[in-house]
């Protein structure tokens, strides 16, 4: 018997290893060829949709009513198929822990996926061979070897960020990582079965400690297993949020280190797996610096800028933990919802990180707004308030300290939404840098009659508009984040009112909700005692020593309540133990109709928030839970607090604001009810919020029956959840 371990000898790859069973070289093709039907399978999903959209587009420049809802016998089926499809990939199993923690399962699709490689890789490994023959345990050593080099490639695959697979299936690097890591895991269960075979056989003969201490090939190849498992725990959630620098700088070590192993482990005729990987590695890695360079580098770009660096930003502090980054006249240009890896080796010195863009191409300027955390971005923070002093000054942009950036990308990529009757977006907290852009996209494209200023017609960028219905749904913590995207939000509501008195066929309706409920939003670091759900006040409660950026106060506010001269002395309020029903806070309550808070003024008034010194008389108290804000243009566009006889009687277009969190359901199905076709719900927030919404929509196409003869459209969803 062949005692030579897991050294996989090369005469193994074409030996057949009993009458029927396919030799090891075979196996890896099946493999690949199963991979290869899967991408080419997705690759024509993409292709469709594809042509779907521009068949769209195409129907509504001729002048049909509803153009995003399928009339033929092909399209209504393919409209069914993927009804049902996406009914089972969205749907998850939430499972409530306790009243305030609880978890949801992995969503079906993607487990199902996640099985289907499984299986096959159980299947290649033990076809044909019998797991508790003792006499073929070496066999299946061999082969587990030879499974477990073959899917070296598809693990970098799916984890560069010029990712061909995410080119070719319509996605983005981003949304493959998770199958990146999966791919991972099984890549070590077949290692670990690989070994544990080899070891088994080993253990008859009391072989193993003697194979460990003096065969270079299997230390070589326990020396690689280990790298992997250390590979696989360390990329786990928990250890990427604890310290995220720290996890990319060993990804990449160990992971060279494991290559390096395994290449001095395999035998020369499956070595080219490894230089496989090897070459797709250096392929990402030298089109991204190239990149890099062209997009950086003053040199090689027209305009005429002082300085060799191409990006220059301005960093601002926006409360105690968010950072205004702004970059006049980018080097690059993107599409609304994209993001960049941004780095600032002067502030955070080696650290990139993906942030989303939250301006248009149009604005001329790229704009960050990012959420500090520890490492790089709460160093961004600190430099802002170091450059700027608190409270924010009257400098204009253009004349603050600015800092050297370099700007990779822009990656991420999303169907493009205005192929659909209808839009939904619902973000949570700092998700409004995705939702944002992408609502005043459409915005745009409504004002431009669907021509795509910003960019040339290309292959992904369709001309023209479906899209006649917008809704726009941002939780936040308090007014302050509001204030982060008030002008942009309240231009789209202008633009909107001038295009409908022009006899344009669109809407957009734009509800702000403020909460405290952790499962909606995260809550403040740093500021102790502080809600931020108070609808009160036209900013923040005093802080304590932690120092805060106090927001410009607007000239000629003649609505700013706070601003108003006080002919008596203010009545401090007597503390509350609940401003809400059955002893709850009104911040957290569920507001389940709007048009009910609408038309019956029901008032709530949050008292969990630490404002007494700034607290109004009771002669000049607004209503607290509806906030107007006119789109007239003779304001000055501030806020301005909705009296009762303002509610209903204002004939201008309003942006709601309620004090309390969303029902995603009911908001999603009178969308859906409204709709002439197909509907998109674009998500974006932390995770409670994202599973939400999810589940409504899985929960909305069961009961309406989508697309199986009721006569109720499509729905769309693309999620973005907070994580690394």
């Amino acid at each position: 018997m062949d005692m030579s371990g897991m050294s996989m000898g090369s005469e193994m790859g074409g030996m057949s290893m009993g009458s029927g069973v396919p030799n090891l070289f075979y196996l890896q093709k099946m493999f690949w060829a199963v991979v290869g039907a899967a991408i080419g399978l997705a690759t024509a999903v993409n292709v469709y949709n594809e042509l779907l959209c521009r068949q769209r587009i195409s129907a509504a420049r001729r002048g049909h009513s509803a153009p995003a809802k399928p009339t033929a016998f092909l399209p209504s089926s393919v409209a069914t198929t993927a009804a049902i499809c996406r009914e089972a990939s969205y749907s998850s199993i939430p499972i409530r822990l306790t009243p305030k923690l609880y978890w949801s399962t992995p969503q079906f699709g993607r487990v199902l996926l996640v099985l289907a490689e499984f299986v096959v890789v159980i299947v290649l490994c033990f076809y044909k061979l019998h797991p508790k023959d003792q006499w073929q345990w070496e066999d299946i050593g061999y082969r587990t070897g030879f499974i477990a080099s073959c899917q070296l490639p598809l693990i970098v695959l799916l984890a560069g960020k010029n990712n061909i697979v995410g080119f070719l299936v319509g996605t983005s690097y981003e949304r493959l990582s998770w199958l990146h890591r999966w791919a991972a895991r099984i890549l070590l269960l077949t290692v670990t079965l690989h070994m544990g075979y080899w070891f088994a056989d080993w253990y008859r003969y009391d072989y193993i400690k003697v194979k460990l201490t003096t065969d270079a090939i299997t230390k070589r190849g326990f020396a690689a297993w280990v790298i992997l498992v250390w590979i696989v725990f360390s990329s786990m959630a928990p250890v990427r949020r604890w310290n995220y620098e720290f996890f990319v700088v060993q990804h990449i070590i160990t992971y060279a280190g494991f290559l390096a192993s395994v290449y001095l482990h395999l035998p020369a005729e499956v070595k080219v797996w490894v230089w496989i990987t090897i070459g797709l590695v250096i392929l990402d890695r030298t089109i991204r610096t190239f990149t890099v360079l062209y997009t950086n580098t003053l040199v090689l770009h027209q305009a005429k800028r002082e300085g060799f660096w191409a990006s220059k930003a301005t960093f601002e502090p926006l409360d105690a933990e968010t950072t205004r980054i702004v970059i006049s006249k980018p080097p690059l240009s993107w599409k609304a919802g994209q993001h960049v890896l941004l780095s600032c080796h002067t502030i955070a010195p080696l650290q990139s990180h993906p942030f989303t863009i939250a301006s248009i191409p149009s604005d001329g300027k790229m704009e960050f707004l990012i959420k500090s955390k520890n490492g790089g971005t709460r160093r961004y923070l600190r430099h802002a308030e170091k450059q700027l002093g608190l409270p924010i000054t009257d400098t204009p942009v253009e004349l603050r300290h600015r800092s050297a950036v370099t700007l990779e990308g822009p990656y991420g990529r999303i169907r493009p939404l205005q192929q659909f009757d209808s839009v939904m977006f619902v973000a949570g907290s700092s998700g409004g840098t995705f939702t944002v852009p992408l609502l005043r996209e459409i915005v745009r494209l409504w004002k431009t009659g669907g021509r795509d200023t910003d960019s040339p017609w290309s292959l992904f960028n369709p001309r023209g508009f479906v899209t006649r219905y917008v809704r726009f749904i941002w939780v936040v913590k308090s007014r302050a984040q509001y204030k982060w995207f008030s002008h942009q939000l309240i231009n789209a509501i202008e633009d909107v009112e001038f295009l409908r008195s022009q006899g344009q066929d669109v809407e957009l309706e734009i509800s702000i909700y403020v909460t405290c409920d952790q499962d909606f939003v995260s809550g403040t670091k740093g500021v102790p005692q502080q809600s931020g759900c108070d609808l009160r006040q036209d900013q923040p409660a005093k802080p304590s020593s932690t120092r805060l950026p106090m927001p410009q106060r607007e000239e000629n506010r003649e609505d700013d309540i706070s601003s108003q001269p006080r002919s008596h002395p203010v009545a401090e309020p007597e503390p509350k133990a609940s401003c809400g029903p059955d002893g709850t806070c009104c911040c957290q309550t569920t507001i389940e109709d709007e048009d009910g808070i609408k038309s019956t003024n029901a008032a709530c008034e949050c008292c969990c928030s630490n404002s007494r010194d700034l607290a109004l008389s009771d002669e000049k108290k607004p209503t607290p839970v509806v906030e107007s804000i006119s789109s007239d243009q003779n304001s000055d566009r501030s806020l301005t607090w909705a009296n009762a006889n303002r509610i209903d009687s204002s004939p201008r277009a309003e942006i709601l604001m309620l004090s309390g969190r969303p029902q995603p359901k009911n908001l999603i199905r009178k969308t859906l009810e409204q709709a002439l076709g197909e509907s998109a719900v674009v998500v974006c927030g932390p995770k409670g919020l994202v599973a939400n919404v999810r589940q409504s929509v899985v929960s909305l196409s069961d009961e309406r029956a989508i697309h199986k003869g009721t006569g109720a459209q499509g729905v769309y969803l693309h999620a973005e959840a907070f994580d690394y």
